[in-house]
């Protein structure tokens, strides 16, 4: 099915980039009201276990999630879902949606993504910035909103990726600087190994064919799913 074409606001003369970078970077702000703070994505759980104990495992930790999971999974969707919304092509919108829920392992990562997905809508709807019904998904999960969202700021992939990749890392660095003892400059010496890496995945979640995705990450599936019965938390996954 395809579906109208939400158009994009279209600035005045030389304002486009950087009204859609300005957009950008309120999407992926540690202030934006959705409540990404809640959520560990199981790294709390890897603390408790002493999987990761210190800087640099936790390093080793964030840089196996990105290689293993978001290039092959949040990275790419997110590509093949801006295209749906830029196509207004619905059914390959729900496919790539139902694709998102269908990888996430545990009823705690599955409970996230809805969560983040429905509370960006809420945001978007107070903001007069929701697509026409009905060409958001039932319960779409986060990518699938996120995607939107960038699409109805004018972002280029590559930057939505790049951004959605950003705040993935740094909510990460704020779990750890919560539930470690990891300080914020050991924090941004992390910023600092992995910025290289995260334009690497970008790279990487551009060119893969639709076979060649699906993460990759049975520790952090264990991770998550033991955290569903940790005694003592701080986070909501």
């Amino acid at each position: 099915m395809t579906l109208p074409i939400e158009p994009v606001m279209t600035p005045p003369a030389g304002q486009g980039d950087d009204l859609a970078l300005l957009g950008l970077l309120q999407l992926v702000s540690p202030a934006l009201p959705i409540g990404a703070f809640a959520f560990s994505q199981g790294l709390e759980s890897a603390f408790e276990l002493g999987w990761v104990r210190d800087e640099a495992t936790l390093g080793d930790w964030l840089e196996g999630v990105l290689e293993d999971g978001l290039t092959r999974c949040e990275l790419p969707a997110l590509t093949r879902l801006s295209a749906a919304w830029a196509a207004g092509d619905g059914e390959a919108l729900a496919e790539w949606d139902q694709w998102l829920a269908a990888n996430r392992e545990t009823a705690e990562l599955a409970a996230e993504d809805l969560r983040l997905g429905a509370s960006l809508a809420r945001l978007l709807d107070s903001l007069a910035l929701l697509p026409a019904e009905p060409t958001l998904p039932e319960r779409a999960g986060y990518v699938t909103v996120f995607a939107w969202t960038a699409h109805r700021r004018g972002v280029p992939v590559r930057q939505a990726l790049l951004g959605f990749a950003w705040a993935w890392l740094e909510n990460q660095l704020a779990v750890a600087c919560k539930a470690l003892p990891l300080g914020h400059t050991a924090a941004q010496r992390l910023v600092e190994r992995l910025r290289p890496s995260v334009v690497v995945a970008v790279d990487e979640a551009l060119t893969l064919a639709d076979d060649e995705l699906g993460p990759a990450l049975p520790g952090l599936a264990l991770a998550s799913a033991l955290h569903e019965t940790q005694y003592s938390r701080l986070f909501r996954s």
